[in-house]
């Protein structure tokens, strides 16, 4: 990704203070989805970095979905959808994996992926990397080769690269 684009994602972001709790700055990336231009570059860099090396791109609920869904439209590839228990309608296969306070499920179609196919998994932002961990687990106990866990957004200060540790991890901005 050039300096230039990632100013201007910088720059199109917009923070809202307080969201969805007292004391978290939500990084809002619905500015950087209306600007269809840079929209467009964002697909487009993530494109470049991947033409030729993925078979599948993997989205996570549900910001991962647009990402995903732009980036494989723009490779000619396939797109397989993680997401919240009872969401798919086919057999699933699913993890459990700890919150800060409880546990959550992601589910994926049994059928989704196949051993060895490489992909690379999508999201709009790692913070704690709970899901994106959780993500990593299940993909890999359906056999597809990760390529790299990547990401739009990445708070760096809250270090959740860490839980991905075998991962290679890229994210175009971080914070």
């Amino acid at each position: 990704m050039s300096d230039s684009l990632k100013h201007r994602v910088h720059d199109t972001l917009r923070d809202i203070p307080d969201f969805p709790k007292p004391g978290i700055v939500f990084k809002d990336i619905t500015p950087v989805l209306a600007d269809g231009e840079l929209f467009r570059e964002i697909t487009a860099s993530f494109a470049d970095r991947y033409r030729g090396k993925v078979e599948q791109i993997v989205g996570v609920e549900s910001r991962g979905f647009i990402f995903g869904a732009a980036l494989a439209n723009e490779l000619g590839i396939g797109l397989t959808l993680v997401r919240k228990p009872g969401k798919l309608p086919a057999d699933t296969v699913g993890v459990d994996y700890a919150l800060e306070y409880g546990t959550d499920r992601l589910e994926v179609h049994v059928d989704a992926l196949s051993p060895g196919q490489p992909v690379v998994i999508i999201d709009d932002l790692l913070a704690t990397g709970g899901t994106a961990a959780a993500t990593v687990e299940l993909i890999e106990s359906c056999g597809a080769e990760i390529l790299e866990v990547a990401f739009l957004i990445e708070l760096g200060f809250l270090s959740g690269r860490d839980r991905l540790k075998g991962q290679e991890v890229y994210s175009m901005l971080t914070f």
